[in-house]
């Protein structure tokens, strides 16, 4: 049997890798079938001329996949499972927000069966995030990662230097990055947003409506547990300053929040779109006419009340995710924004 496990010494797929690859394989074509005996470590070791550590690690991953069992004073066995032949993906997401739900559940439906999905979420968390990954790094094939996480003081930022040390020990192959283009070495499958330059190219998009207003407000909530990407923020003082619009940044929509008239109020959270709607409401103004909304990601709700959107598309997010999977694609591909302009401008 240790014939059938070769190693290729120019492949930059570590070794203990190409272990575990060439034993799936041979599984999936026949050559070693369920109850087959293979070699002990010792014995794989000396044979192909690797450190014990080397073939320790391989095998100890195929037995966190429940490929293998080694059976006390009589050798490791191939077991019967059915998941020997499905790749395992671990999707990883900052939060479980229904837009993240609609990525996840796009992945999903296009990967169909040819997989094994386990969802995880490590709320933005880089201390939970690490512990996740240090305990799930060797049972899974693919890993598809949503990197935003929040610092001390709550703002956002793509990755830290701890969180881009472990991401870059997967093999570039396995990693699909989703959501947020950050500074990742190496040739890896993404679908991503380019939040700075897709909130300027939105409010563009609206410009002629936009034109109508005298100063534009976001609300920005800095101190939210699931910080926004900055670089919203950034495109939209660059949009304000490049236009010559008046503009505020405010954290949150309160009672001292004044309502003037010829105002343009862009919103991140729910909560906050209701409560300048609900003002507006009790003010005598207009909502589209003399004080204009727009809110971030779309929603049937928004849909129904009338709400301009900035939004990108989702779903196709995650099927853009599984497809590189399926057809073993390296791919760059930034989904656009689109801007829905609506009864709210």
């Amino acid at each position: 049997m240790v014939d059938l496990i070769k190693l290729d010494p120019n492949s930059v797929v570590p070794k203990y890798l190409q272990i575990i690859d060439a034993i799936l394989y041979n599984i999936s074509v026949g050559n070693i079938k369920i109850g087959d005996r293979i070699p002990s470590i010792n014995k794989l070791s000396q044979d192909i001329y690797l450190s014990r550590d080397t073939v320790e690690r391989a095998y100890s991953i195929l037995k966190k996949r429940n490929v293998v069992v080694s059976v006390h004073g009589k050798g490791t066995y191939i077991v019967d499972t059915e998941s020997i032949s499905k790749p395992k993906i671990l999707f990883f997401v900052d939060k479980l927000s229904p837009y993240k739900m609609k990525v996840y559940n796009s992945f999903l439906e296009k990967i169909d069966n040819s997989s094994r999905v386990d969802l995880h979420s490590y709320h933005c968390d880089e201390t939970l995030f690490l512990e996740l990954m240090e305990k799930y790094e060797s049972s899974y094939d693919y890993f598809v990662i949503m990197p935003h996480f929040r610092t001390d003081d709550l703002t956002h930022i793509s990755t830290t230097k701890k969180v881009t040390k472990v991401i870059n020990k997967i093999p570039k192959q396995n990693l699909i990055l989703l959501d947020n283009n950050s500074k990742i070495d190496g040739n890896f499958k993404e679908v991503f947003q380019d939040y700075e330059n897709d909130i300027f190219s939105a409010l563009n998009q609206g410009a002629k409506s936009i034109s109508k207003y005298n100063k534009l407000t976001i609300v920005y909530p800095k101190t939210s547990f699931y910080p926004y990407p900055k670089g919203i923020l950034d495109g939209f003082k660059k949009y304000c300053v490049q236009n010559n619009f008046k503009f505020e940044i405010i954290e949150e929509v309160t009672e001292q929040t004044s309502i003037t008239s010829k105002s343009l109020f862009i919103t991140l959270e729910d909560s906050d779109l209701v409560k300048v709607v609900n003002k507006i409401k009790s003010s005598k103004y207009k909502l589209g006419k003399d004080i204009g909304v727009v809110s971030y990601n779309d929603s049937p709700l928004k849909q129904l009340l009338g709400i301009t959107v900035i939004t990108t598309n989702f779903s196709s997010m995650g099927e853009h995710a599984a497809n590189m999977i399926l057809q073993n694609k390296k791919e760059s591909v930034k989904i656009p924004i689109n801007f829905i302009e609506r009864a709210s401008l």
